[in-house]
């Protein structure tokens, strides 16, 4: 009886498997179709073609170009660009001489001489690599995930949030560097006609930060309004919790050992292992949920706040790390008094030049936001620079 039984299901495993090799030639050629149909037709618009794509494969969760809230100022796009407005956004980033000056400012360590240190520009880099990932996973829009994740930093002081806290205290209207961003996209770059980005971007851009608050918001309205800009501010904690602490790994400042074991044992004990783990927690919880919101379990989201509180302790306060926080809000206090009082110069080879005098300015506050402008874009090394030509006396060479 058994082995009837057994004959029966044979017979049966037997006949299904001969339905599908029927089957599997007509399959195979409907998935050979449905590739096709993506790959790009000669004659007909590149353009039309992506926008198309994008309705097709992106989740009913993505933001579409289609549905783009639109840019500042209406634009008349050129019949030859190929590109989709949040594509052309993120080249308009890449190519800004802002994004170029990231280089040269500071994440965590002021102006490190070391090769291997994150900067504020490698710091957007990585964050737009696990966001992209992350927007992959879940079928977002990876050009505006893109463009948000390399645009989200460009308003960062010289000195990091040393800078941004003192001019947080000498500026009247105060200072936060994700509301300078973007101000920079809006108004100070491409020679003060801004970048006229889109709506969704520009959200994107003033809606990542959260400082010391929490990771979540209770109050919605301080999320960005695509699940996208959203996924950009996960990856911004992510990307800087962990190089912050590879950093300070490699400065010495902590050791593995130092790291709670609570911390270490849902993350991982290496570089790699932690971003993963916190990105496919993300993912896998995002997806299970499938709401149309971004979700993280219970035990990642204590650990991810363990680390931050890890990191504020034993990195950010640092004596040594704190120090040289205090020297560099010397130097942009005494930077933003002389501006004030004397215009904006600037260092050539012939030695320093008024470039907007102080007497053109209307009013004090007109003064004081040319001033907050000017020191915001410097670098490091030019804030650095143009300090010890305005306060450090110079050897006199003449014999």
């Amino acid at each position: 009886m058994a082995f009837q039984k057994v004959c029966e299901v044979v017979e049966i495993i037997w006949q299904t498997w001969l339905k599908q090799r029927d089957i599997l030639p007509q399959i195979d050629n409907f998935n050979k179709q449905l590739i096709m149909s993506y790959l790009p037709v000669i004659g007909k618009s590149i353009k039309k073609q992506l926008q198309e794509r994008e309705e097709h494969i992106l989740s009913p969760f993505a933001m579409l170009n289609k549905n783009s809230s639109g840019r500042r100022r209406e634009e008349v796009e050129e019949i030859e660009d190929l590109r989709l407005p949040f594509q052309r956004d993120r080249d308009r980033i890449i190519h800004s001489k802002t994004f170029r000056r990231l280089k040269h400012k500071t994440q965590v360590f002021l102006a490190p001489t070391g090769d291997h240190y994150r900067t504020r520009l490698t710091h957007v880099l990585e964050v737009s690599q696990i966001a992209r990932t992350i927007s992959a996973a879940l079928c977002l829009n990876e050009p505006l995930t893109e463009a948000i994740a390399l645009g989200h930093d460009l308003g960062h002081t010289p000195f990091g949030h040393a800078g941004e806290a003192t001019l947080n205290e000498l500026h009247p209207g105060g200072f936060r560097h994700y509301v300078h961003s973007l101000r920079v996209v809006d108004f100070l770059e491409n020679n003060g006609k801004g970048l006229n980005l889109t709506f969704e971007v520009r959200n994107g851009i003033v809606r990542h930060s959260k400082g010391k608050g929490d990771i979540f918001p209770r109050d919605r309205s301080e999320l960005a309004v695509t699940l996208e800009g959203q996924v950009v501010r996960l990856a911004d904690i992510i990307g800087y919790l962990n190089h912050d602490m590879d950093d300070a790994l490699r400065a010495g400042i902590i050791s593995e050992k130092d790291v709670p074991k609570k911390i270490s044992n849902v993350l991982g004990n290496r570089h790699s292992k932690r971003i993963g783990s916190m990105v496919r927690d993300l993912i896998v919880e995002t997806l299970a949920a499938d709401d149309g919101d971004i979700h993280i379990s219970d035990h990642m989201l204590e650990a991810l706040n363990d680390l931050r509180s890890f990191l504020f302790d034993n990195v950010y306060t640092y004596y040594k790390v704190h120090n040289e926080f205090i020297k560099a809000q010397r130097i942009i206090r005494d930077l933003y008094n002389y501006f004030m009082e004397n215009g904006l110069v600037h260092f050539t080879l012939r030695g320093l030049e008024t470039i907007e005098s102080s007497e053109l300015w209307e009013n004090e506050k007109e003064a004081h936001r040319k001033v907050c402008d000017y020191i915001a874009g410097m670098t490091d090394r030019y804030a650095l620079s143009i300090y010890k030509h305005i306060f450090i006396p110079e050897p006199w060479n003449v014999r």
